[in-house]
């Protein structure tokens, strides 16, 4: 990274924080890379999650990595989403590191993937890997509630996620259960481990895991609120 990033205050209401959102709309990564003295890197294989972390600059989010809304007092989460040409995303979202410890022992009201999902400002950028990331453009912004159907089909899927865990199955699962919502494997190298346990009770050393929406669940939203073509 070039010199000391630029600082943006944090948006006052929705309204500032949306406009902020909309004024990137056609802008490239690497203009607004330029804005906050930082520069845009040749590709994201060892750059995971720089997108998301510039848009999070630009617009003034100030949770940082801490386990809340990125920005807290407005209780919004950012969450940028890579499309191809049709506007159709081309890969999954990440929501959030699972809790091993506690995942278990919350409800689906006071879970982590709940307080992430439950107000978010989605920014649409592209992910073509043909285009190199500076040249990518920033598209449409949308602020999303979940609709009663798609928090109950979260919950489902949470619940019965959570559930594998608490009984200690967590290395039965596979990133095929889960209708919306999944669990993957979260870390930089195979190495990484945090403590959980297994079915005995036991404690055991396994890879960090992660929350992740569906890219069906992300095009859902996209084609209810901007009518993409089907197909």
């Amino acid at each position: 990274m070039a010199a000391k990033e630029h600082a943006v205050d944090p948006p006052r209401d929705e309204a500032e924080l949306l406009a902020r959102a909309r004024a990137l709309a056609g802008r490239r990564l690497a203009e607004i890379a330029a804005d906050q003295r930082v520069t845009a890197p040749p590709d994201l294989r060892h750059h995971k999650g720089w997108v998301g972390q510039l848009i999070e600059r630009a617009l003034g989010a100030t949770a940082a990595s801490r386990a809340v809304p990125d920005f807290i007092e407005l209780g919004i989460e950012l969450k940028t989403l890579p499309v191809d040409r049709r506007g159709r995303p081309v890969e999954s979202t990440f929501v959030c590191t699972v809790p091993l410890a506690e995942v278990g022992e919350v409800p689906w009201e006071r879970s982590r993937v709940r307080g992430k999902l439950a107000h978010v400002l989605w920014v649409v950028v592209q992910g073509e890997r043909a285009i190199t990331v500076g040249d990518r453009q920033v598209g449409a912004a949308l602020l999303w509630r979940p609709t009663a159907a798609q928090e109950q089909a979260l919950k489902d899927d949470w619940e019965e996620l959570a559930g594998i865990i608490a009984l200690g199955d967590i290395e039965t699962i596979t990133g095929r259960l889960g209708q919306f919502l999944q669990v993957r494997p979260k870390a930089a190298h195979s190495r990484v481990r945090r403590r959980s346990i297994d079915t005995e009770g036991e404690m055991i050393e396994t890879l960090p895991r992660g929350f992740y929406l569906r890219a069906t669940f992300t095009a859902s939203i996209l084609q209810e609120h901007f009518a993409l073509p089907g197909g």
